[in-house]
């Protein structure tokens, strides 16, 4: 399964999402994250979470030989996209919401946690006040954390 869900990546990135070639002079490889994967159990239910409740946008929708490749990024960005990739492309779907903390900044912390609130988000740590900002974790619909952070002016 993995290797058509790498197929279906590769024909995306040849279909629609052009490659990224952004680098820096420190960079040793040139290397640029392009991507991140979260595993979801249904796509639609989870395009429709990270549209509707968390604004973002979507960027790529593509399906080839039966498998559906999705994916979404904050709106305005699209240096990193978030890949929905079906749980079952795996083979263990298991690892539904055992993903790593992702985190948003944001300019108006106050704002955006209250608007996610109110949009029926569940956090699981209460803002509160970091040596790197403010901040607050929440969860997707199957458990992926996305830390909220609100950075101080000067490290934006």
């Amino acid at each position: 399964m993995l290797n058509n869900f790498a197929t279906l990546i590769f024909a995306a990135a040849l279909l629609g999402t052009p490659a990224r070639t952004e680098t820096t002079e420190s960079s040793l490889f040139n290397l640029t994250l392009t991507k991140v994967t979260i595993v979801v159990k249904d796509q639609d239910e989870a395009l429709k979470f990270y549209i509707e409740v968390l604004g973002m946008e979507k960027i790529t929708d593509l399906t080839r030989n039966g498998q559906r490749f999705v994916t979404v990024a904050p709106a305005g960005q699209k240096s990193v996209e978030i890949i929905l990739a079906k749980a079952d492309w795996y083979g263990t779907p298991e690892r539904v919401g055992q993903g790593t903390t992702w985190v948003l900044d944001t300019n108006d912390f106050r704002k955006a946690h209250a608007v996610l609130v109110e949009r029926g988000v569940k956090f699981i740590r209460p803002p509160e006040q970091a040596p790197h900002g403010m901040q607050a974790v929440f969860v997707d619909l199957y458990g992926n954390p996305f830390a909220l952070i609100e950075r101080p002016a000067r490290r934006r």
